[in-house]
This record gives C-alpha cells, sequence and structure tokens, in this order.
C-alpha cells in the first residue's frame, strides 16, 4: 500500500484506519491538505465548491479504494486547507492539484471532480494533458451559459438547508472555522468570473471523458449534450429525478456509472498524451 507520508516531505502526515494516511503539502504558498487510500491506478477526488472531501465524496470512498489508490484534496480556503491572500481562480485551483501530485510522485491519474472540483479537472486536461489519463466530469458546464438561468427559490438550486450542511461540515475542520462567510463571497466571485473553455480546445481532449449529470441540475441537459458531442472521447450519463446536489447523494448509482469507465485499460492514452504539449501555468 502507498502512502502520502513517504512523499511530501512538506508537512505533518497522520495515518488512520481504513489504510488512509492524511498530510499536507506546501504548494504556491498553500498548505494543501490531502487524503490516501488504497492501491492500484490513481484517482484523484476533486471536492464541490464549499464543500470538504467528506461532503461530496464520502460514501464512495472506501468502495473506490477497493480498486484505485484514491487520492483526495481540499482546494484553497476548504476543509483542512487554510486559505491564502491569493485570488481564487480555476487556473490556480488546477497549479496546486498538478503540484500536490509532483510531491506525491504522480505522473498520471484518473480524475472525478463534481462541480467545482470537476472544472478544475477539466482545466487539467486542458493545460496539463498528459496529467490525466480518464475523467468523470459532474455537474459541470464548459461555458457560464451552460447553467440554467434561475429565479431566486428556484427547487434546482441548494436550499438553505444545504448551506447550513456546508457550514456545519466547514466548521468541523476548518483551520478558521469563521472563514466559511468569506469563503462563500471568494468562491461565489470566481464562479461569476468563469470564463469557461473554446468548443476546440474541448475537441482537442485525449482522455475518455464522462459526462455525468441530474436530470434536474444546474447545468443545461442540452448543453451537456453539446459538450458529449464536443469531446473526441465522451460519455454521457443522466441521473434521473435528481438535482445538482443529489449527485453527491447518488453513491449507488454513482458507483454503477463511472465503476466500469474507470477500470477501463486505456492503451494508447498515455501515448497519445505525450504527443500534446506538455504543463503549462506556473
Amino acid at each position: 500500500m502507498t502512502t502520502g507520508a513517504e512523499h511530501t516531505g512538506h508537512g505533518d502526515t497522520a495515518h488512520m484506519g481504513h489504510g488512509m494516511t492524511s498530510g499536507y503539502a506546501e504548494v504556491h504558498g498553500l498548505r494543501m491538505y490531502y487524503e490516501v487510500r488504497g492501491g492500484g491506478r490513481p484517482l484523484v477526488l476533486l471536492h464541490g465548491g464549499m464543500h470538504t472531501i467528506e461532503l461530496t465524496f464520502g460514501p464512495l470512498l472506501d468502495e473506490l479504494a477497493e480498486n484505485h489508490r484514491v487520492i483526495a484534496v481540499e482546494l484553497q480556503g476548504h476543509g483542512r486547507t487554510e486559505d491564502i491572500d491569493r485570488e481564487m481562480t480555476l487556473g490556480g485551483h488546477a497549479a496546486d492539484v498538478a503540484a500536490l501530485l509532483g510531491e506525491l510522485g504522480v505522473a498520471q491519474a484518473d480524475f472525478f471532480g463534481f462541480s467545482l472540483g470537476g472544472m478544475v479537472a477539466l482545466e487539467l486536461a486542458v493545460t496539463r494533458p498528459a496529467l490525466v489519463r480518464r475523467m468523470v466530469l459532474a455537474g459541470v458546464p464548459y461555458r457560464p451559459e451552460g447553467y440554467h438561468e434561475l429565479p431566486p427559490g428556484s427547487d434546482r438550486l441548494p436550499t438553505e438547508a444545504d448551506y447550513r450542511e456546508w457550514e456545519l461540515a466547514y466548521r468541523r475542520v476548518a483551520p478558521e472555522p469563521d472563514h466559511f462567510a468569506e469563503l462563500l463571497t471568494r468562491t461565489s466571485a470566481m464562479a461569476a468570473a468563469l470564463e469557461g473553455w473554446s468548443a476546440e480546445q474541448l475537441r482537442a481532449l485525449r482522455s475518455p471523458t464522462m459526462l455525468l449529470l441530474g436530470d434536474h441540475d444546474l447545468v443545461r441537459l442540452p448543453h451537456a449534450v453539446e459538450m458529449f458531442d464536443l469531446i473526441p472521447d465522451a460519455r454521457l450519463a443522466v441521473l434521473p429525478g435528481a438535482t445538482h446536489m443529489d449527485l453527491a447523494r447518488r453513491p449507488e448509482q454513482v458507483l454503477a456509472l463511472i465503476g466500469p469507465f474507470l477500470a477501463a485499460d486505456d492503451e494508447g492514452v498515455a501515448a497519445r498524451s505525450d504527443d500534446l504539449p506538455g504543463a503549462t501555468g506556473p
């Protein structure tokens, strides 16, 4: 079994139950929290905005670790990763994740990202194609117009109960529990500034991609179909009767869909990725 402790050399680590190791790595001035479980091909889990690892992936962690070396991270300002005085951007999040994987000695991995985490995975696939073997993007548009225009109180939007759940989860683990309101403001500003990616960038992707969304998602279904048509090796899965938030609450359905997809071998994926431009950005 592999653990994060043997690779970082930069932060505290802790050995916990179920073969899980947790620790921190110093990347770009950020003390970034991560957890490692299981063994096998690396699978990086990227949580949703305002979420912790547990909120997005809790019921999936042990199951995924049966067949993968699961590396779950918490992005800038989220969960156990303290915020820093730096603008919050998708490019910055992606650069942090890439640097963390470098610290862990991971040259290529599968990625499963929900909402914000899925956008970070897509940014990595566009800017660092050699790093991404396969990816699952849950509740992710490629352009801001991919979202529904929703009035306040729409049943597609997170509820007050959702926000309370997020804050309680944050306060349980965050180094600065009272930072939640500021994190919400910063994350909302980042989402509002989303420019997205071009159709040409999606056509150039070489990582097999599963697009996962609910039929009552924040993302418009025609937009997801457009992404499906643009990405060369894509699958599209729609959960019935599911909102955006339900994607993190349907572990059995999600596992049934993504398990066979992530288990597949792609003998030419690494070679194709190596032919593309290397890492860009900091």
